[in-house]
C-alpha cells in the first residue's frame, strides 16, 4: 500500500524521475512523455493501482471453495468455474474499489497539478488557478458545485457496495497453492512484473535521484528551514490525526443505519482538497489565514479513513456477542467500552494509519489556506520544484525521500 500512502507530490515526482525531462528510462529509451497526457496517467496508476489490487485479494477470500469443488466435481473445467461461481462473487468488491479509484483520479490534484500543467489541467486545477490566481469565485463556485454533484453520486454508489460487503458472510476461503505448471509460473512472474513497473519503479527512482545527489545536499536536511517544516509537518498531522478519530468514530457510530449518512462522510476526501478548501475560505474568510481553520481543514480530509473503516468495522460485529453481553447486564455504554471497542481497534487502527498519511502528505489545503511561517515538507517541496537548476531539484527528490519514510512508518 506504499504507493496510496505516500504523498501525491512525492508521486508525482517519482514519475518525472522516471519519464520527466532528465528521466531515468526517458533518457534510456530516448523518449520524451514531456507535455503530453501520459505522464498523469501514468501517475494515477501508480497511486491507485494497490487499492485494485488490495480488493482482489480481499475478494478472493470470500470465494466459497465448497462451491467451486462441486462446481469442478460436475464436470465445470477451471475457466468456467471462475466465470461461474469466482466471478459473481469477486466483482462487487472489484466495484467498489474502481469506484474509489475514479473519485481519486477525478478529483486528484497534486498529481494534475505537476504531471499535467496547463495544457492538460483538470477541474481541479482549474478551480485553484480561478481562486488563487484569478479571484473568479463565481466561475470556481459553479465548477465546485458540478463536481460535488458528479462526486456525489459515485460516493453514494460505493456506499451501497461498501455495506453489502461489509455484512457477516460465513464462506470456507479457496486454500492457496503454489503455481503448478509453466504457464502459471509465466502468468505469475508477468502479474509481478507489472505491478514492479507500475507500483515499485516510482519509489526506486526517487532513492536513486536522491542517493545519487549526493552528500552535500543530504546535509542540507539539518538546514533551519527544512527542519521547521519537518516540525510543522509533525506538529500539524498529529493534532489532526486525533481530532480526524474523534470525528470518523462518531460519524461511524451515527451512520450506522443509513447509507446516505454513510455516504456523507465520504464527500471530504471525494470533494478534493481544492475544493474543501475553497469552502472553507468562503465559510470564513475572517479565519482565512488562522491556524485552527488549517488543522480543522486537515482533520475534515482525514476523518472519512477512520469513519469507513470503523463502518465496515461495526457491520461486521458478530450481533450475539453483544446481545450477550446485554443479557448479562452489562450497560450500553458498559458495553461499547468492554465488548464493541475491543473488537473494533484493528478497524481503528487501520483507519488511522491511513488518516496520518493523508495528514503527513497534505498539499492542496496548505497551499491555499497556509501562511509561508507554517510551511511543510509538501510545500518546501513544491517550492523546490518552481526554482531552477538541477540542484533544487535534486534536493525536492531528498526531501520527498524523508516524506516516503514518514508515510511508510505511518
Amino acid at each position: 500500500m506504499l504507493p496510496f500512502v505516500v504523498p501525491t507530490l512525492v508521486a508525482a515526482l517519482g514519475v518525472l524521475a522516471l519519464w520527466g525531462p532528465r528521466g531515468l528510462l526517458s533518457g534510456w529509451l530516448g523518449i520524451n512523455l514531456q507535455d503530453t497526457p501520459w505522464l498523469l496517467l501514468y501517475g494515477n496508476l501508480f497511486f491507485n493501482l494497490c487499492l485494485v489490487v488490495r480488493a482482489g485479494v480481499d475478494a478472493l477470500s470470500q470465494v466459497n471453495a465448497r462451491q467451486v469443488a462441486a462446481a469442478r466435481s460436475l464436470g465445470a473445467t477451471p475457466w468456467r468455474a471462475f466465470w461461474r461461481i469466482e466471478w459473481p462473487a469477486i466483482a462487487p468488491w472489484l466495484m467498489s474499489s474502481l469506484c474509489l479509484v475514479f473519485l481519486y483520479c477525478f478529483a486528484g490534484f497534486g498529481l494534475a497539478l505537476v504531471l499535467g500543467g496547463q495544457r492538460f489541467a483538470t477541474v481541479e486545477v482549474e478551480i485553484y488557478t480561478l481562486v488563487a490566481h484569478e479571484l473568479q469565485l463565481g466561475q470556481a463556485s459553479v465548477l465546485a458545485l458540478w463536481m460535488l454533484g458528479l462526486t456525489g453520486g459515485v460516493a453514494l454508489l460505493y456506499a451501497l457496495l461498501e455495506k453489502h460487503l461489509a455484512a457477516p458472510s460465513r464462506v470456507e476461503p479457496l486454500a492457496r497453492r503454489p503455481p503448478q505448471g509453466l504457464l502459471q509460473w509465466l502468468a505469475l512472474m508477468g502479474a509481478l512484473l507489472v505491478l514492479f513497473a507500475i507500483c515499485a519503479l516510482p519509489i526506486l527512482a526517487i532513492v536513486w535521484r536522491a542517493l545519487a545527489a549526493g552528500w552535500t545536499l543530504w546535509a542540507t536536511l539539518l538546514d533551519a528551514e527544512v527542519a521547521a517544516a519537518l516540525w510543522n509537518t509533525l506538529r500539524f498531522s498529529s493534532i489532526a490525526l486525533l481530532l480526524a478519530t474523534l470525528l470518523g468514530l462518531l460519524h461511524a457510530l451515527a451512520a450506522q443505519r443509513s447509507v446516505v449518512w454513510r455516504a456523507a462522510a465520504f464527500l471530504p476526501f471525494v470533494m478534493s482538497p481544492v475544493t474543501v478548501a475553497f469552502g472553507l475560505l468562503l465559510l470564513y474568510p475572517g479565519w482565512s489565514a488562522s491556524l485552527p481553520l488549517l488543522l480543522a481543514a486537515y482533520a475534515v480530509l482525514a476523518y472519512p479513513f477512520v469513519a469507513k473503516s470503523m463502518a465496515a468495522g461495526l457491520d461486521s460485529l458478530p450481533p450475539h456477542v453483544l446481545q450477550a453481553a446485554r443479557t448479562l447486564g452489562a450497560s450500553p455504554h458498559r458495553t461499547f467500552w468492554r465488548v464493541t471497542l475491543p473488537l473494533l481497534r484493528p478497524a481503528l487502527r487501520r483507519g488511522m494509519a491511513f488518516a496520518a498519511a493523508t495528514a503527513l502528505g497534505e498539499f492542496a489545503v496548505t497551499l491555499f489556506l497556509s501562511r509561508p511561517e507554517w510551511a511543510t515538507l509538501t510545500t518546501l517541496i513544491y517550492q523546490r520544484l518552481g526554482h531552477p537548476g538541477a540542484a533544487s531539484l535534486d534536493q525536492a527528490f531528498v526531501l520527498a525521500c524523508l516524506l516516503m519514510l514518514l508515510a511508510l512508518l505511518a
